[in-house]
């Protein structure tokens, strides 16, 4: 402990609680403690004027966990099924890519 304050190290996690798609702005809303429709807005606003946007988007979808101490409820848990699906979806369509790009070369 440094000057009496303990040193807790924020992670960023998904929402459960606060989320509209896969709880990434939510999460990232949580994690600097600001609005998370501001955060929305702003992913909104990158993913049409840069177009890369929807693809970062995705990316963190696969790679910020869930948050284990937000708890859900079961209409939350069916929506989690559907995107899991979805995700893995996704992600055999980003191989499948990757693979045709690879032959093209």
């Amino acid at each position: 402990m440094k000057g009496g304050k303990s040193t807790m190290k924020k992670k960023l996690y998904r929402s459960k609680k606060d989320h509209m798609i896969a709880g990434v702005c939510g999460g990232i809303a949580e994690y600097f403690d600001v609005d998370s429709t501001l955060v929305r807005l702003l992913t909104v606003l990158f993913v049409l004027l840069g177009g890369a946007g929807f693809a970062v988007y995705i990316i963190a979808w696969i790679i910020i966990p869930k948050n284990p101490e937000q708890f859900s409820d079961d209409k939350f848990d069916k929506r989690e099924e559907s995107k899991e699906k979805i995700k893995k979806e996704a992600e055999e369509v980003a191989e499948e890519v990757v693979e045709e790009v690879k032959k093209r070369k």
